[in-house]
């Protein structure tokens, strides 16, 4: 039966990310929701992999994944969510657009995450062409950095191209997100935007400017944290309540 069947919330990681933040993540979804974390190219067992800094890539990696027939291969009438944080949610919103765009079965609900809308500047992907100088002092000025990085040391040299091409996708995807649509409105998707109460790339009263990216209702909402604020059990327990709403809505019985 699809009510006994978990709501698939479908995770992007943030930028110079695999998707190591989302392993903890079962313990505080709660019941009936599965979290299934996408690896991009270039990092952890697809490493050897090249990494995607184009929208076309992007979703030649992801868009097969969310068609008709991979819906199949499980239950295709239990809803699907998608959340990504900061870069990721520019990857969720891209996928979610391009579901549209091509007449796909869309998601119930589109969630992102220390965000800030296309519309609106960012400071790191703003800073994708910056030297290496410049961009480690920007991470270090809004605490994107690990307390052992030095330049020149392990972190710059494993971790820092693979955030400088994130940071390229970044750019390239909140400039086509710009674009206008062919059909002219936004997906008609449920949009919730999550933004940390302490986080300086994406604050509370920057994130606004998603409502022009969506025909359907928009819910904003803080939790504790910084940028990073996916690794502490806030966001899971907030998104796992908000997949159990979508369970419900969407298997409730129409009216007469």
């Amino acid at each position: 039966m699809a009510d006994q069947q978990p709501v698939r919330l479908h995770c992007f990681a943030h930028a110079g990310a695999g998707i190591s933040s989302f392993y903890g993540w079962p313990r505080d979804l709660g019941a009936g929701v599965r979290s299934v974390p996408h690896l991009l190219p270039g990092r952890e067992s697809r490493r050897r992999e090249p990494r995607i800094t184009g929208r076309d890539a992007l979703l030649a990696d992801l868009l097969d994944r969310f068609t008709p027939a991979a819906a199949a291969e499980h239950t295709p009438d239990v809803p699907y969510v998608l959340y990504g944080h900061s870069l990721g949610g520019l990857v969720a919103y891209t996928l979610t657009r391009a579901l549209h765009e091509r007449g796909l079965p869309l998601p119930a609900l589109l969630a992102v995450g220390a965000c800030p809308p296309p519309s609106a500047p960012s400071d790191l992907s703003d800073a994708c062409d910056t030297s290496d100088d410049e961009l480690f002092r920007l991470l270090g000025d809004v605490g994107a950095l690990p307390d052992n990085a030095q330049p020149g040391g392990f972190w710059h040299r494993a971790v820092m191209p693979v955030l400088r091409d994130d940071l390229t996708l970044a750019h390239v995807l909140r400039a086509a997100a710009r674009e206008p649509l062919p059909g002219g409105a936004a997906p008609p998707v449920p949009l919730l935007v999550v933004t940390g109460a302490g986080d300086p790339l994406a604050p509370p009263g920057a994130v606004a400017g998603w409502r022009d990216f969506t025909t359907g209702p928009v819910v904003f909402r803080t939790v504790p944290g910084d940028h990073f604020f996916l690794r502490e059990p806030p966001l899971p327990r907030l998104l796992g309540r908000a997949c159990r709403v979508v369970a419900r809505t969407s298997l409730a019985p129409a009216a007469a």
